[in-house]
Formats: structure tokens, C-alpha cells, sequence
């Protein structure tokens, strides 16, 4: 467990985190920080994609987020 109560991450969540971070829409989202994409990766995908999941545990921000 690291100091803020998370576990560190996981080969697999490094692993899926890759995958978030070659996704078109999550890239589009990050690099415009606007637009259906971003709302899109912002207000849906967050609470669903298990890859979008991956990359806050191992970037320690959202998905959506520079």
C-alpha cells in the first residue's frame, strides 16, 4: 500500500494503462482538453473502461487529464 491508501500498480494495470494511453479518444481528450471526446472520457468512459481505471492507478490521474 503506498501513503495515500492505494495499492502501487501491477504489471497488468501497467499493461492496460498502455492501452488507454494509445486509445484514439482518450489521447484526443487528453491533448484537446475539450468536445465530445473529452466529455465523452470525462463523464462515461471513466466509470466503465477497466483500461481508463488502469491509467489513474499508474499515472495517479484521470484519464482525461494532461
Amino acid at each position: 500500500m503506498t501513503s495515500h491508501g492505494t495499492r502501487p500498480p501491477t504489471a497488468v494495470d501497467k499493461a492496460m494503462a498502455k492501452v488507454c494511453e494509445n486509445c484514439p479518444v482518450c489521447r484526443h481528450a487528453r491533448h484537446h482538453q475539450q468536445g465530445m471526446a473529452f466529455n465523452f472520457v470525462k463523464n462515461i468512459e471513466q466509470e466503465i473502461c477497466p483500461f481508463c481505471k488502469a491509467y489513474e492507478r499508474v499515472h495517479g490521474k484521470k484519464a482525461h487529464e494532461k
